[in-house]
C-alpha cells in the first residue's frame, strides 16, 4: 500500500509536468531528499524513480520551458569547476572504486546545484522550491521529533524512515539541516503566498520548530547543539530587544534541562573535554594527518583519501568501583577515520584548489546574500518586500550549515546544495529586477529629453 500510494503521487506529478515542467524539478527535489525508492518495499524499490525524476527536470527545461530570464552566474561557474576538478582527482584517486562509488552521487549533486537557478526565473518559483525543500526535511523532522518525545532517542539509536545512517539520515547532518531550515520556515510565516499567513500557518511553525529543536536531542548530536547556538547569535541582528531575547531563551534552555535524559548529558559533555570520548579525540588526529598528507599531495587524493590514515592517540579511561574512580591512560592505534570536518574532507580529496574553490563558493554567497539584504530591506511594495527577509533566511541557514560542516563530513551535502542554488536563484533574480529599473529609468529619461527639445522648438 505504501509503495502504491508513493508511485501514485510521482504519477500524478509527472503527468501535471507537462503543462508545468518545472514542476518535475520540484519532484526531483522531494525524491532526492526523502528517498521513497528506500522507505518502500519492493514495487517503488525496484523502480529508478530518482533517475527518472533527473532526466524529466533536465529534459522538461530544455524542451518545455521556456527560459526567459535564465542566465549562467558566477557562482554557477564555479560549481562547474569544482565538477570537473572532481573528476579529474577521481581519475587519480588513491582508492579508485572507493572514490568511484561516491563519484556516483556527487556528480548529480553538483549538477543539479548546477541546473537549479536556471529553472528559478520567477517569484513563485523560489517560493516553490523553498517550500518543498523545507516541507521534504520537515517529513523526516516530525517522525524524530514524535520519536524523541516518545522516549525512542539516543546515539545511533533513533531510527528514521530508513534504516541507514547516510545522507540526510545521518544524524548530525539532520540536525544540521533541521535548523539551518528554521529561518526560512519564520519567512514563510510573513510572506508566504502558497500558503498565505494566518493563525494556523503559524501555529504550524511554532509546532515544526519545536521539532527541529528535538532532532540534536533525539540523536544527541553535539553539531547540532553548536548549531543551535549559532542560530540564538545570529537572530540577535534581527531582534530589536535583545535583552528580552536572551533572557528568554536562557530561561527556555533552563526550563527544558530536566527533560533530557542523562544520556544527552553525557554526550554533550566532550564538548569540553574533547579528549575524554574517542570519536572527538580521532578528529584531531585525522585533521593534523590531513595537513600532513597535502604538503605530500597538494592537489589532493581524491574522495575517500582518509582510507590510507593511520595514526596513535592516548584516549583515558575510566573505571569506578564504588564511590572510588580511576583514571588510566591506554594508547590506542587506529587508522582509515573519517575527516569528520567538511573543510578536512575538501583539503584532503580535492587538495588546496578544491578547497579554495568550495570557500569561495560559500563565502561568495554569504556576501550576495548580505548585499541584497542592505539594497531590499526598506522595500515595502508588496512584490519585493520579501526578498531581504529572504536573503537574511538563507544567509543564516548558510553559516549555520558552515558550523556543522566543521564538524562533520558534509561539503558536498545535496541539500545544502539546493541551497546553494536558491541563493542563486534569488541573487539572479534581484538582478534581473535592477536591470529592468535601470532601462525603464533610461527610457523615461529619454522620452523627458525629446519632449524637452520638442518644447523649447515649439517655443521657439
Amino acid at each position: 500500500m505504501l509503495d502504491l500510494a508513493f508511485l501514485a503521487f510521482i504519477g500524478y506529478v509527472l503527468v501535471l509536468g507537462l503543462r508545468r515542467p518545472f514542476l518535475w524539478v520540484l519532484l526531483y527535489v522531494y525524491i532526492d531528499i526523502l528517498a521513497p525508492q528506500r522507505i518502500g518495499y519492493s514495487a517503488i524499490a525496484a523502480l529508478p524513480v530518482s533517475l527518472i525524476a533527473f532526466a524529466a527536470a533536465f529534459g522538461g527545461w530544455i524542451a518545455l520551458d521556456r527560459k526567459e530570464g535564465a542566465r549562467f552566474t558566477l557562482r554557477q561557474g564555479l560549481l562547474a569547476l569544482l565538477l570537473l576538478y572532481c573528476f579529474w582527482t577521481t581519475g587519480h584517486a588513491d582508492f579508485p572504486e572507493d572514490a568511484a562509488t561516491k563519484w556516483d552521487w556527487v556528480w548529480k549533486a553538483l549538477l543539479f546545484a548546477i541546473f537549479l537557478p536556471l529553472t528559478l526565473t520567477t517569484r513563485a518559483r523560489i517560493e516553490g522550491l523553498a517550500l518543498v525543500l523545507l516541507l521534504s526535511i520537515a517529513t523526516i523532522v516530525i517522525g524524530t521529533g514524535m520519536k524523541t518525545i516518545l522516549g525512542g532517542g539516543g546515539y545511533s539509536n533513533l531510527k528514521f524512515f530508513v534504516n541507514d545512517n547516510s545522507g540526510i539520515y545521518e544524524s548530525s547532518t539532520l540536525a544540521t539541516v533541521a535548523i539551518g531550515l528554521i529561518p526560512m520556515l519564520w519567512w514563510f510565516v510573513r510572506h508566504g503566498t502558497v500558503f498565505r499567513p494566518h493563525w494556523l500557518v503559524t501555529g504550524f511553525a511554532v509546532a515544526l520548530t519545536f521539532a527541529c529543536l528535538l532532532v540534536p536531542i533525539g540523536t544527541e548530536a553535539r553539531t547540532g547543539l553548536l548549531c543551535i547556538a549559532a542560530l540564538g547569535g545570529l537572530m540577535l541582528r534581527y531582534t530589536k530587544r535583545r535583552f528580552l531575547f536572551i533572557a528568554g531563551a536562557g530561561l527556555l534552555g533552563m526550563a527544558a534541562l530536566p527533560f533530557l535524559p542523562q544520556s544527552y548529558y553525557e554526550r554533550m559533555s566532550t564538548l569540553a573535554q574533547p579528549s575524554g570520548d574517542e570519536s572527538a579525540s580521532t578528529r584531531v588526529a585525522v585533521w593534523k594527518w590531513t595537513l600532513d598528507y597535502v604538503t605530500q599531495k597538494p592537489f589532493g587524493g581524491g574522495f575517500d583519501a582518509y582510507r590510507s590514515n593511520k595514526f596513535n592517540y592516548v584516549m583515558p579511561v575510566k573505571e569506578t568501583d564504588g564511590n572510588t574512580t580511576t583514571v588510566t591512560y591506554q594508547a590506542v592505534e587506529d587508522k582509515g577515520r573519517a575527516y569528520h570536518s567538511s573543510f578536512f574532507e575538501m583539503l584532503g580529496e580535492q587538495g588546496w584548489p578544491g578547497l579554495i574553490i568550495w570557500l569561495s563558493l560559500h563565502f561568495v554567497g554569504l556576501w550576495q546574500m548580505e548585499r541584497i539584504q542592505r539594497r531590499w530591506k526598506k522595500a515595502e511594495d508588496e512584490a519585493t518586500r520579501w526578498i531581504a527577509p529572504l536573503a537574511a533566511a538563507l544567509q543564516m541557514g548558510a553559516i549555520i550549515y558552515l558550523v556543522g560542516a566543521t564538524f562533520q563530513g558534509i561539503g558536498y551535502q545535496p541539500v545544502m546544495l539546493m541551497l546553494v542554488g536558491l541563493q542563486i536563484g534569488l541573487n539572479t533574480y534581484c538582478l534581473r529586477i535592477d536591470s529592468a529599473k535601470g532601462l525603464l529609468a533610461r527610457s523615461t529619461s529619454r522620452k523627458e529629453a525629446v519632449a524637452d527639445k520638442m518644447h523649447s522648438a515649439v517655443a521657439a
